[in-house]
């Protein structure tokens, strides 16, 4: 009975994991409102620093607690590292906890692009820059109204620019 009961108890964790919904898909080159950014690796290479070509190109992870931006509370914008597309406004920035620098949404819906991350075990929602496609983080459904969303972004994949 209790072989039975596992069984169903793991069927049911894979069915609701199963239907959890997919990350948005990426707009269409077509429909986007700027124009695509298509380098060669050589080419980011030279753009950005080892770090930051990690984090972005190579979807890395900075260490929690480590960014600069993070205890940034300047008004102003945080654009892509790689391109300077516009992603997040200071508004909308909240002190999450978690380590990294954290906004409830985009400064516009179509700048950020969503992908499903099943690395590690686990299915997460990666967050690309929707210009050059570089990774940003990760968002999550645990963040305050209005939009209960938390988009944990690697410092090292933003720049900041201070309103004047």
């Amino acid at each position: 009975m209790k072989n039975l009961i596992a069984v169903i108890a793991i069927s049911i964790a894979s069915f609701s994991c199963a239907q959890q919904q997919p990350a948005k898909e990426t707009a269409k080159k077509q429909d986007l409102p700027f124009k695509k950014i298509e380098k060669t690796e050589s080419e980011w290479k030279k753009q950005l620093s080892d770090f930051e070509y990690y984090v972005l190109r190579e979807k890395g992870t900075e260490r929690a607690f480590t960014s600069e931006l993070l205890s940034n509370k300047k008004e102003g914008t945080y654009v892509c590292n790689a391109c300077a597309l516009p992603l997040f406004t200071s508004d909308t920035k909240f002190k999450s906890g978690t380590g990294w620098p954290s906004f409830y949404e985009p400064i516009n819906e179509v700048n950020v692009a969503e992908e499903d991350d099943r690395a590690y075990g686990m299915v997460r929602t990666e967050v690309l820059c929707a210009r050059c496609d570089g990774h940003l983080g990760h968002v999550f459904p645990d963040g305050p109204a209005p939009t209960g969303l938390r988009y944990c972004i690697n410092g090292a994949s933003l720049k900041f620019e201070e309103k004047k």
